[in-house]
C-alpha cells in the first residue's frame, strides 16, 4: 500500500491586520500557503492566484504521477502564476506591484515535490525531531547565513520581514526546487509567517508532537500566534503521511481565495 496524504488547514486574519492577504488550498495530493506581501498593493489577489493556479495544476495532471517531475511541476505552475499576475496588472493598474510569497507539496506516496518563494515556511517532524525544509529569502536570513549576524540578532532584526524573492507581477521568478523522500509517519507543517514570527522551533515541536487531530493541531497553532499578538495573517496546513487507503478530498481553500470562490 503506498503512503497517503491527510491534511489540515487554517486561516485567521490575526489582531493586528484589517484584512487576510494570506491563501492556502490542499487536495489528496496538493498542499500550498501563500502569503500576499503585506503593505503592497492586493496581496490578497496575488495570493489567491497563486493557490488558484497550483489547484488547476493539480486538476489537469494525470492520476499516476510515476513519470512526473513533481518539483519541476510545481516550478512551472509558479511561474504560470506570476505571468497571471502580470496580465492582471495590465489589465487593472491597481494591481501593479502585488506580490506573494508561496510554499507548495506535490505529493506521490513517498515522493514529494517542493516549490518555495519567500519567507514562508515548511517543516517536517520525523521521530520526535522537528526538521525546517525552507530556507528563507530575506535579507535578514542573507546576514545570517554570511555570518553578519547572529541568531539573537536576526530574531529582533528590523528588516526581518524585508523579502529578497517572491512571486510577484511583473519580475521573473525563482522558487527553490527540490524533493523530500517521505516516510509513514511523518508530519509536515507548511504555513505563513504569521505564525512563525511569534512560534519558535520548540513550540512549533510540541503543537506537532503532542496535539494528534490535525484540525486540532492547526487551531492550536492560529490560537498561540494571536495569544502571542497575533501581529499578520495567520495560515497554517498540517498533513501526516499515512499508511491508508486513499480518500476522496476535493479541494479545500481558506482564507483570501475562498472569498474568491
Amino acid at each position: 500500500m503506498s503512503p497517503t496524504l491527510r491534511s489540515a488547514a487554517g486561516s485567521d486574519v490575526g489582531r493586528r491586520r484589517p484584512m487576510n492577504q494570506d491563501s492556502a488550498g490542499t487536495t489528496t495530493r496538493l498542499l500550498a500557503v501563500a502569503d500576499g506581501m503585506g503593505g503592497h498593493p492586493h496581496g490578497e489577489v496575488a495570493s489567491a492566484v497563486a493557490i488558484e493556479v497550483l489547484l488547476e495544476l493539480d486538476e489537469r495532471l494525470p492520476d499516476d504521477l510515476g513519470e512526473v517531475d513533481l518539483s519541476s511541476a510545481l516550478g512551472e505552475a509558479v511561474v504560470e502564476a506570476a505571468d497571471r499576475l502580470t496580465e492582471l496588472a495590465k489589465a487593472d493598474p491597481e494591481l501593479r506591484g502585488t506580490g506573494t510569497t508561496v510554499v507548495a507539496f506535490l505529493v506521490d506516496g513517498a515522493r514529494i515535490g517542493v516549490a518555495h518563494v519567500g519567507d514562508s515556511r515548511a517543516y517536517l517532524l520525523r521521530e520526535g525531531e522537528l526538521f525546517r525544509l525552507t530556507r528563507d529569502h530575506t535579507l535578514v536570513q542573507a546576514l545570517l547565513d554570511e555570518g553578519r549576524i547572529t541568531p539573537e540578532e536576526a530574531a529582533g532584526h528590523p528588516r526581518r520581514s524585508w523579502l529578497v524573492r517572491t512571486l510577484q507581477e511583473a519580475t521573473p521568478v525563482e522558487p527553490d526546487l527540490f524533493g523530500v523522500d517521505g516516510r509513514v509517519g511523518d508530519r509536515y507543517l507548511i504555513c505563513s509567517d504569521g505564525v512563525t514570527a511569534v512560534l519558535d522551533d520548540a513550540a512549533l515541536r510540541e503543537v506537532l508532537m503532542e496535539v494528534a487531530d490535525r484540525d486540532e493541531a492547526v487551531a492550536r497553532l492560529i490560537e498561540l500566534a494571536n495569544e502571542g499578538g497575533g501581529p499578520d495573517n495567520i495560515t497554517c496546513i498540517v498533513a501526516d503521511l499515512v499508511d491508508d487507503e486513499p480518500q476522496e478530498n476535493p479541494p479545500f481553500v481558506v482564507g483570501a481565495v475562498a472569498a474568491r470562490s
